[in-house]
């Protein structure tokens, strides 16, 4: 019993006093102590400029209106802090004995407005030096430092200026900070919405005092997004320098790109799952360097080494190394990305390039170099065993070089360029050697029709927004050598004996030159060595319009005499069902050529042994017997007239 009258007697001792608190330490009065002790221990004012009014719950303190907190002099007149209200919790106890303690202070709809200046000091950071510019002792000032142990804020906008770069702003964010002990650490949590989505933060930083002004300090940070999560641990300063371990996690790579502000170009393929690690430093001249980096998205992965220069166009050097890459699905993903952003569906037909706009907006992301190798890669097609790769991009030009790529079944040199800087042009100089022609033209242009290994060169230039634009815009030059191989389709031995290769034309060499124009090759020296055969051919192959129109001209030497026999052949048509026809009106006018050429030899000969004179091939057979008859009329008529 009396245990319970102790109780309610401390309670009834408690209202009492508090109630005597309201009457001798009103909201204003106490508003105006806290704004006193913020300002001789941070050199800022804080100023209410609506109603004060004196709070018992959930918090003991005083909650106003129209609060602003005045910035450093060197950060400009925009205030530090504005909010549309602001509670400031003070200690019950301290209270009672006189003094007001701020312990938490929580605001809503409040703007932040942080910078750094040249020497990297934050406007957030407190304690100005004496007026008269002395150095303060220590333990001179026997006001208690003011601590903070929460924060709140509901509703944040910021903006955020580091020295000599462009803002940073963000808005609808809460933030929340619990720092009980002075001396330890303090738990930091934040929910931004960079895209909408809710991006939870959490940071957790030993000696927070330490790291206020301005010294590195143990740094935990977690980020959970939609899509995925990021882990980071090491070391880092209130400027945002730092090193230590870098680990990102995402369930869907895309979804979490654009959860956290990311504006992914739609052609960039990502696997939903995706992992990313790297021991990572970042400086405040915006340099980040990642070492014993690792990738792995959709079945590949990727370890190495990357710098990056962040600025106003961001610059990637890095040295990347892979094993068995397969890229096919994330480009098919990409290439339905783009279709679906773009509200389309793919143009392609059987019998035609591609149509749909293409998009290298991903060109213009970032400035690079970097150099790659791997033991194998599959990507849209075409598939390349171990190599040695360069990209450099610069102002949304890129260049791959192959040093060398294993490709076709042998090697290509040389290198690809994709410019977008004026509209999107392509274009390559390359040198090859062992290639396979099955594989080479049907990874490349789906024409599967002719077969050998060959070395050669090719240079192309071709512009437009869909394969099928560029396609029909090629322009260009190249040459061809090649062993022993066959076409599939027709065959050529067939048409000069009988026998044949079963509807193919097997041949031991072959070489041609060519020219492209406008989507069009051209080629005038085709020389194919067949068994026993000898073709010719030249015509046009409509790279962009997928058809032909060529001309073989197969020779077929008798056996024991200089007589040749040729029959043309002509090949015209689409890609897909060309129309392959011998020419027997070309390959008859040669002999009738021939025929009446020996015609005119016997009457030649005939000729010279009635005149009893030799007649040149070159002489005409008509002014030959003019000049006779003439000639043998004179003589008569001078018989006739008694001359000699």
């Amino acid at each position: 019993m009396k245990l319970i009258i102790r109780v309610i007697s401390a309670l009834v001792l408690t209202v009492a006093l508090l109630a005597a608190l309201v009457v001798l330490l009103p909201g204003e009065k106490i508003a105006r102590l806290a704004a006193d002790q913020m300002e001789s221990q941070t050199g800022r004012k804080l100023t209410f400029g609506g109603p004060v009014r004196l709070s018992f719950w959930p918090v003991l303190g005083v909650k106003a209106d129209a609060v602003t907190l005045s910035n450093a002099p060197w950060a400009g007149p925009e205030p530090l802090l504005r909010a549309e209200r602001l509670t400031i919790g003070v200690d019950a106890a301290d209270l009672l004995r006189g003094d007001v303690r701020v312990t938490e202070v929580s605001a809503i709809l409040p703007h932040l407005n942080l910078a750094t200046r040249e020497d990297g000091t934050g406007n957030w950071e407190f304690g100005p030096p004496p007026a008269d510019g002395s150095v303060a002792p220590a333990g001179g000032d026997s006001t208690p430092p003011l601590r903070i142990e929460a924060v709140e804020l509901t509703g944040a906008s910021l903006r955020y200026t580091v020295y000599g770069q462009d803002p940073v702003a963000l808005s609808n964010a809460d933030f929340g900070l619990r720092w009980p002990d002075p001396t330890g650490p303090a738990t930091v949590r934040a929910t931004l919405r960079p895209a909408g989505e809710p991006v939870e933060v959490e940071a957790e930083i030993g000696t927070f005092a330490a790291f206020l002004s301005g010294e590195v300090a143990p740094v935990g940070l977690s980020i959970a997004a939609p899509g995925g999560k990021a882990r980071y641990d090491g070391h880092a300063d209130v400027r945002g320098e730092g090193s230590g371990r870098l680990t990102v996690a995402a369930t869907n790579a895309r979804q979490m790109a654009a959860a956290l502000g990311a504006a992914l170009p739609p052609t960039l393929g990502l696997a939903q799952k995706a992992m990313f690690g790297a021991d990572a430093t970042y400086t405040a001249d915006g340099r980040l360097s990642l070492r014993d980096l690792i990738v792995e998205t959709g079945g590949n992965r990727l370890t190495g080494a990357a710098d990056v220069a962040i600025g106003e166009r961001p610059k990637i050097t890095a040295q990347l190394k892979g094993q068995a890459l397969d890229l096919s699905t994330l480009l098919a993903a990409g290439k339905a990305d783009a279709r679906q952003a773009a509200g389309e569906a793919s143009t392609a037909s059987a019998s035609g390039w591609p149509t749909e706009h293409i998009d290298a907006s991903i060109l213009d992301l970032a400035d690079a170099d970097v150099d790659m190798s791997f033991d194998s890669l599959a990507a849209g097609g075409i598939r390349m065993g171990a190599s040695q790769l360069n990209l450099t991009i610069e102002r949304s030009r890129a260049v791959l070089k192959f040093l060398p790529a294993a490709m076709f079944g042998g090697q290509v040199q040389g290198q690809l360029v994709a410019n977008n800087r004026n509209g999107l042009s392509v274009g390559g100089n390359l040198t090859f050697d062992g290639i396979l022609l099955e594989r080479a033209l049907g990874e490349t242009a789906d024409y599967t029709r002719l077969n050998g290994e060959a070395l050669g060169g090719l240079e192309f230039l071709g512009s437009g927004n869909s394969i099928d634009g560029i396609m029909r815009s090629l322009s260009g030059k190249g040459w061809l050598e090649a062993g022993k191989g066959f076409f599939t389709g027709f065959d050529l031995e067939a048409l000069m004996r009988s026998g044949g290769n079963g509807g193919s034309t097997v041949f031991d060499q072959l070489s041609a030159s060519y020219e492209i124009k406008d989507g069009s090759l051209k080629n005038e020296d085709l020389l194919l060595l067949l068994k026993g055969l000898r073709a010719q051919g030249k015509g046009r192959i409509g790279l962009g319009a997928r058809d032909l129109d060529y001309l073989f001209t197969p020779q077929l030497a008798r056996a024991g005499s200089d007589q040749i026999l040729s029959i043309p052949v002509r090949i015209r048509g689409s890609w897909d069902d060309p129309t392959i026809r011998p020419e027997f009106d070309q390959a008859l006018q040669p002999r009738i050529d021939e025929i009446e050429q020996q015609a005119k030899d016997r009457v030649r000969q005939k000729l010279s042994e009635e005149l009893e004179t030799e007649i040149a091939p070159e002489q005409n057979l008509n002014d030959l017997l003019k000049q006779r008859i003439e000639q043998e009329a004179r003589d008569q008529l001078l018989k006739l007239l008694g001359g000699n």
